[in-house]
């Protein structure tokens, strides 16, 4: 069954940080802040988007965006975001079954990802994430909302705060993604900035890309 309705999205931008340093939503890559950047990615793939934050978001003029914090204030990670992503999905968007879900450090990731991941949707409940040749890549998903109360006992009941944990639990179905060949070698379209070093290597990415 795969997805042919419209899928709304959220940027996960509730992190702390901590090997950055400081929030990485307002990094600026190439002159963008990354939070800029993943909307400007994702806002032509999805039918409305928004972003999961636990403060404030600056945004570019123009990029403004609905943001809403997780659920619980103890910060039960990336599946607290999820979980805070899922209750929004059902009380604003009602008529979907699935929601998408991107990272703010990943300013690389597919054009067409949510699209390949609604494909491999093929039962209401099914969760579906990105993988390329470095791993899974559960942060880049596609959630059903029917999972929104499973999810929320899960986290009450002490489960795993591993978003794989969660995903096993459920069988949840990967798709692949190749890399970006470039002349200065291959890119993994999911590379996430978690360190300056890293927001350094993104930087000469970014100018290979753009040759």
């Amino acid at each position: 069954m795969a997805l042919n309705e419209a899928i709304p999205g959220v940027i996960l931008a509730g992190g702390l940080s901590s090997r950055m340093g400081q929030d990485k939503a307002g990094l600026r890559l190439g002159g963008t802040a990354l939070i800029d950047r993943a909307a400007r990615r994702l806002r032509p793939q999805v039918s409305a988007l928004a972003v999961n934050a636990n403060g404030p978001v600056l945004f570019a003029p123009g990029e403004d965006l609905p943001v809403f914090a997780d659920l619980d204030a103890t910060r039960s990670g990336p599946l607290g975001g999820v979980l805070a992503v899922l209750d929004h999905a059902r009380r604003f968007h009602p008529e979907t079954s699935h929601i998408a879900t991107v990272p703010t450090d990943s300013p690389f990731f597919p054009a067409d990802l949510v699209a390949r991941l609604a494909e491999a949707v093929d039962t209401p409940e099914r969760i579906v994430h990105a993988r390329s040749a470095h791993g899974p890549h559960p942060v880049f998903a596609l959630w059903p909302v029917a999972l929104t109360d499973d999810l929320a006992a899960w986290l009450a009941g002490g489960g795993a705060l591993r978003m794989r944990s969660y995903m096993d639990r459920h069988r949840a179905q990967a798709v692949d993604f190749p890399p970006v060949g470039t002349i200065e070698g291959d890119l993994d379209p999911f590379f996430n900035i978690n360190t300056p070093d890293d927001l350094k290597a993104a930087e000469t990415w970014l100018r290979v890309l753009e040759r």
